[in-house]
């Protein structure tokens, strides 16, 4: 069962945490933005300008005042204002997952249109690409030390950062992408790669819509939006913990509190659930350090 249910009207499509913990950028099906706060149940704030439907990523900027998303233009809002601060034309389709670099200073993102960009923040222009990848893209990602770029589509493919040049091609449908921070381990939606030799270790079969690894980065949590449920999953035995998270509708997000011991999930009921991961552990059986907080996560895509 949840420890919490939050109802929030306009529904739930997507939400990212800001710095603290207790509120949220939620973004919902008819466009809007706005920051919610989770302790008090109550928004913050009026909606955003300037409503956008068919947004299918937000990433954070690094430092938390900045999100980026859009459509086929992606779009740059100062959290603090909820006003659009640039606009970044370029791609002719569906912009499907954008990512920001470590110093906040560029952004990649990948289109319906087979190319990603990488994008200049300061003067708002394309300064690698579009770069042709030769079929869809559904998640674009930085590695932790910004050289290079890893994009999730028909093909699995690695880019040199700077220069745009292909390093490496993976034949494998990969549509989720997280890299773990020191680089080492890069999590698909169903598969973990060890990236000094780029060996591909299966986890599963299942289809799955969204991934999120917690702080520590010991714990995936996967969504699987047609069963309408959450799986927890040991990531260091690669196993699942405790039983299925259960929601009354499909689930469109899901993402860890910072400091580990929190689960939040997007519903279509037009809820976010709160999940006490703490207590899912003791229940499992499992350590309780298996939560603690000693490394940053990478933004899932």
């Amino acid at each position: 069962m949840p420890y919490r249910k939050i109802r929030v009207e306009s529904g739930i499509s997507e939400f990212l945490h800001l710095p603290g913990g207790q509120q949220v950028i939620i973004y919902s099906w008819d466009g809007s933005f706005r920051v919610w706060d989770l302790d008090r149940d109550i928004q913050v704030g009026e909606e955003w300008e300037e409503k956008i439907i068919g947004v299918h990523a937000i990433a954070l900027a690094p430092g938390g005042k900045v999100v980026a998303g859009g459509r086929w233009d992606v779009k740059l809002w100062d959290i603090d204002t909820g006003k659009v601060i640039k606009t970044l034309k370029g791609h002719t389709m569906d912009v499907r997952s954008v990512c920001w670099n470590s110093d906040g200073g560029r952004l990649v993102s990948g289109s319906r249109d087979e190319t990603f960009r990488v994008w200049d923040i300061e003067s708002g222009k394309t300064i690698i690409g579009p770069i042709n990848t030769g079929g869809w893209l559904y998640a674009v990602c930085y590695s932790p030390d910004g050289k290079m770029i890893a994009t999730g589509g028909n093909d699995f493919k690695i880019w040199d950062a700077n220069s745009g040049a292909l390093l490496r091609t993976i034949k494998r449908l990969f549509t989720r992408l997280a890299w773990t921070s020191d680089g080492k381990i890069l999590i698909t939606d169903r598969s973990k790669i060890d990236t000094a030799t780029w060996t591909v270790l299966d986890m599963h079969e299942d289809t799955v819509d969204s991934i999120s690894l917690s702080p520590n980065e010991r714990i995936l949590a996967t969504r699987d939006f047609f069963a309408k449920t959450v799986q927890l999953w040991n990531l260091e035995t690669d196993q699942l913990i405790g039983t299925l998270l259960h929601h009354e509708n499909e689930v469109n997000c899901v993402t860890f509190s910072a400091d580990g011991k929190f689960l939040f999930t997007g519903c279509n009921d037009d809820h976010i659930y709160t999940w006490d991961v703490s207590a899912i552990i003791k229940e499992a059986g499992l350590p309780s350090d298996i939560v603690s907080f000693d490394t940053l996560y990478s933004q899932p895509h």
